[in-house]
């Protein structure tokens, strides 16, 4: 060993903890270690491991760190022995499976919408968050043929029959119209209006003159009813 290597080395020691000098442990016998795991110091630099005064090739060689200290040494791995392919047996063919009988989808016969939540009140243009309701119904007709799907509005008392007539038409339409732009056939769709004529609120449930109180009594005779036949 030179003079450059041994002060190296010598600096290298003095660093260590002073228990570390005197362990001795076969998994890196041969090298000065450190730590519970025996992990072997390495020099300045992290070049070269410690060596002790018992190191030999041999067991440098069986070291936990050969490949760390000195690969050269190291043993060869042995080259495991592969056996040839055997064929395997040709698998007799599988059975053919039967024919999967999709489910019926099964389709509401009648879905009523609050025309509250389809129009602003007293309005027939359909809001955001009633196309978002028309959406999910188209989505629930696809792959369906209808006989028929007829659309019917409804309007509350307030207001003259023919007024409100013409109010519950025009919302049907709108229903209509919507659900036709969705790829459903328009001649499958059909609209009317009734008018104030079919409530479903009793007479005597929301008594009084037109306020704001009695307008949301009277919220269930708002309506649009979506009827719908078919099957898939």
């Amino acid at each position: 060993m030179n003079i450059i290597r041994a002060r190296t080395l010598a600096g290298a020691v003095m660093l260590l903890p002073a228990f570390a000098l005197g362990q001795v442990n076969s998994t890196n016998q041969g090298y000065l270690v450190i730590g519970p795991d025996f992990n072997v110091v390495t020099a300045v630099g992290g070049t070269l491991c410690v060596r002790t005064s018992d190191w030999t090739p041999a067991r440098a060689a069986a070291a936990k760190a050969c490949q760390q200290c000195t690969p050269d040494l190291c043993p060869k791995p042995v080259a495991a022995v592969v056996p040839p392919p055997t064929a395997a047996p040709t698998p007799p063919p599988a059975a053919a499976a039967p024919a999967r009988k999709e489910p019926e989808k099964l389709l509401p016969q009648k879905i009523n919408f609050s025309a509250d939540a389809l129009f602003d009140f007293n309005k027939a243009v359909l809001k955001p968050e009633g196309k978002a309701m028309l959406d999910d119904l188209a989505r629930t007709l696809q792959g369906a043929k209808y006989e028929v799907i007829i659309a019917t509005g409804h309007a509350d008392r307030f207001g003259s029959a023919s007024y409100n007539q013409k109010l519950s038409e025009r919302r049907a339409a709108a229903v209509r119209d919507y659900l036709a732009n969705k790829e459903i056939p328009l001649n499958r769709i059909s609209a009317t209006g009734k008018g104030k004529s079919q409530p479903v609120t009793k007479p005597g449930d929301c008594r009084g003159p037109k306020s704001s109180k009695v307008i949301a009594c009277l919220q269930p005779d708002r309506r649009v009813d979506v009827e719908v036949t078919g099957s898939k």
